[in-house]
């Protein structure tokens, strides 16, 4: 018989005796950012400075021109008629305004000009209209977008309204045929239109980018908007002339008077059938109209741009 091995005693450890060596202690959060300035990291979708924001948006402005482009070509891409809707819808609703108000309701009388007067203040609404339309779903409806890529936000409302603005400009054309139609003959305050255009854009991308963020947080907004929009069209002139009205109501208080004849969209309309029509004289212009201008589309512009910007972390969010 073989006799079995002694099984070996288990090895014994013993305690040190000296002292431990001590571990590396977590980075707190401080260090953690300190690491990440070192090597050019920063917040994903964090708000640049408002100065790199405006360069930001500047370096897209291909990008905005295109898309605008873009969405204008699609706008009646579906119908047969195609992009002949962009006249034909204005001219529309200025028909169903004339026999509305100028007929049943005779805001024509007294108003020399009335069909040339009416289309240049529809036309000149519209793009009013319709670019705070659009820029109140500028967000909220494009979504996908501004999820998928990192561009400054403010491109979509401004593209939106440029789009509008070039909507105006083919409905401009049809305008000059009705002028020289009705023997309003070309005259050298055409060229006044310029100004006055460049300042209602500026005015209109301004609220846009306001509505635009509006509308991203309360997408419920686009709904109100149409109800908003035809009651500040019936308060600024667009079927009938303020200035004579205001000649058959000598007893309304005067803050009512300055306020038709400051409201913006007024203010642009009027401006441009002054530089269009010859029978509108400087007479039915508020006081300082350039100013006044001037002064809506920097208000409105520069503020909304601002008030835009300081919410351009939060869009496409939540």
């Amino acid at each position: 018989m073989t006799q079995a091995l002694p099984t070996p005693p288990p090895p014994t450890t013993t305690a040190p005796t000296g002292p431990t060596a001590p571990t590396a202690p977590t980075p707190p959060e401080t260090d953690l950012a300190a690491l990440a300035a070192r090597h050019g990291l920063s917040v994903s979708g964090a708000r640049p400075s408002l100065p790199e924001y405006v360069r930001q948006l500047w370096a897209r402005r291909h990008f905005i021109g295109a898309f605008s482009t873009a969405k204008l070509t699609a706008q009646y891409s579906q119908a047969k008629l195609g992009q002949v809707w962009q006249v034909l819808t204005p001219l529309l609703n200025a028909a169903v305004y004339y026999f509305i108000f100028g007929e049943l309701m005779g805001t024509s009388r007294g108003v020399p000009d009335y069909i040339p007067f009416l289309v240049t203040g529809v036309f000149v609404w519209t793009f009013t209209q319709s670019s705070i339309m659009a820029g109140t779903r500028a967000i909220s409806g494009n979504l996908g977008l501004v999820r998928a890529l990192h561009f400054p936000r403010a491109a979509l409302p401004i593209s939106f309204a440029l789009q509008q603005l070039q909507q105006l400009l083919f409905s401009m054309a049809a305008l000059v045929v009705i002028l020289l139609c009705f023997g309003i003959p070309v005259a050298a305050s055409w060229v006044l239109a310029v100004p006055a255009l460049v300042l209602q854009f500026t005015f209109n991308a301004g609220v846009a980018m306001i509505m635009a963020r509006l509308g991203a947080k309360t997408p419920d907004i686009a709904q109100l908007m149409p109800f908003v929009l035809r009651t500040w069209m019936y308060t600024s002139g667009v079927m009938f002339s303020i200035s004579h009205m205001m000649s058959k109501h000598t007893d309304w208080p005067s803050w009512v008077t300055s306020a038709l004849m400051a409201n913006p969209a007024a203010v642009y309309i009027d401006l441009m059938r002054f530089a269009l029509i010859d029978s509108f004289h400087s007479g039915q212009l508020p006081t300082h109209v350039w100013l006044i201008a001037t002064g809506w589309a920097l208000l409105a512009g520069v503020g909304g741009f601002i008030y835009f910007w300081k919410a351009e972390e939060t869009y496409g969010r939540g």
